[in-house]
Order: C-alpha cells, then structure tokens, then sequence
C-alpha cells in the first residue's frame, strides 16, 4: 500500500488489517558518472514497494536527504545534519504513531555509519515514549552482504558498483548512463585517519565493479531484499513489545 497514492478513507479502512509502515531513508550523494545522485532513495523506496507485493505493509513516502559526510565535496551531494535526521524520524514515526500504526521499519538505502546512528538514536528515543510500538532498523547493504554469494561477483563491491548499478538498470533502467559505466574502481579507506578532500582522495565516488552489473542482477536483488522484508514484517506483527 503506497500511501502517498492512497485517500485518508482507504488508509483508514485498511489499519483494520495491518499496522506496518516501512519508511525508507535515501540520499542525495554522488555515485559516479553513470548513477545518479537519488540512487540511495531509490532503492531503498523500490525495497518497500516490492515488499508491500508480497504481505500487507503501507509504504511511507521516502526520505530523499540524508547525513552524509564521505562524499560530502562531489557536486549536488547535500547532506543534513544529523540533529535533522533524527528530528525527521522522530516526527514522522510520531506522526504515523498517531495514526494508529505500531510497526515501523526504518529502511536505510544510504550505508552511512552516521546516518544509521543518528536514525538509531531517534529509534531509542521512540521506544521510550512508545511502549506498544516495535521500530526495526534495516541497511539495505547489510541484507544483501550476507545473501549475494552466486549473484555478485566483485569482493568488496560497496558504492556505485556491481550491487547498486544492478539494481538501478532493474528499477529504472533510464537513469543509468550505460555509456560512462567505470573500469572497477577502488580506494583503500585511510581509517582511523580522517580524510579532508574527499574529493581529492577519492574522485570516483565508485567502489566495485559498474560493468559487471546486468539488469538480472539487480532483479534477483531487489527479490532478496523483498522477501527479508516480508518476513520481518510477519515477525513484527506477532511480536509482542518488550
């Protein structure tokens, strides 16, 4: 159920039967020359459309703005602070909250170590005001690290690689310049050192192999995520809060 497309009567009818929400997190940030820049957003929406498929679940609108500090100098990345962030789930979980449902998955396409702490801290800030609500915190890139043995190919592949561009050329194929796809690219992270110009470090913003994405790839992906999802949200709904 997309709730964006949905009348406040048909919202209404159908709490009746199902009390989950998923709301996806995304990005603005640079993925390459052949990704682009809502890449994030849009997988992580496309997540929760194709799990809506499979069991009762409304989809929130996504969240096109994230923290984002590592690509923080390419040109049309836009971050937010993480004092943002977390206003920003603090009020919509609130909000959804009024409305009567009780089941959030709080779905990250954006692989931040930033933006999942401060989506973390708002979650346990919830909790506490919330006692009969049960919140979930998924990073698409964790669901599929453990599940693409067989499908991808390049060890490592982490940004705008053979994992999202897989994923891109199956939800929309059109955003995808196939014709500035990168050789494999990659930087070794300097950690635990800092770096200034990431731009000047890492100009590329890819990480993994683009070429070695197909747009079956990015299908059998986007079922794997779909289907963790699904069951997350069954486990939800039996899940008594704790």
């Amino acid at each position: 159920m997309i709730l964006e497309e949905m009348t406040t009567v048909e919202v209404e009818a159908a709490l009746k039967t199902c009390r989950s929400v998923f709301i996806p997190f995304g990005v603005m940030e640079a993925h390459g020359p052949h990704l682009p820049l809502s890449t994030d957003t849009i997988q992580a929406y496309d997540a929760g459309k194709r799990a809506a498929q499979l069991v009762p679940l409304f989809v929130a609108p996504p969240i096109p703005y994230g923290y984002c500090r590592s690509l923080g100098g390419h040109d049309g990345t836009i971050s937010i602070s993480a004092e943002t962030l977390r206003a920003l789930v603090r009020d919509i979980v609130h909000s959804l909250y009024q409305t009567g449902l009780r089941n959030f998955i709080l779905y990250s396409g954006h692989a931040s170590a930033l933006q999942m702490a401060a989506i973390e801290e708002a979650a346990e800030r919830l909790l506490r005001s919330s006692p009969d609500a049960n919140i979930a915190i998924v990073l698409e890139y964790d669901v599929l690290l453990k599940r693409i043995g067989g499908i991808i190919e390049t060890p490592g592949d982490m940004h705008a690689g053979e994992i999202e561009t897989s994923r891109l050329m199956s939800i929309c194929p059109q955003l995808v310049r196939n014709e500035l796809l990168p050789e494999e690219s990659g930087r070794e992270s300097p950690k635990p050192l800092l770096v200034r110009d990431v731009k000047r470090y890492w100009p590329s913003s890819v990480l993994g192999a683009p070429r070695k994405a197909t747009p079956e790839k990015g299908e059998r992906l986007g079922a794997i995520v779909a289907e963790y999802l699904a069951e997350l949200v069954k486990r939800m709904e039996a899940f008594e809060p704790h």
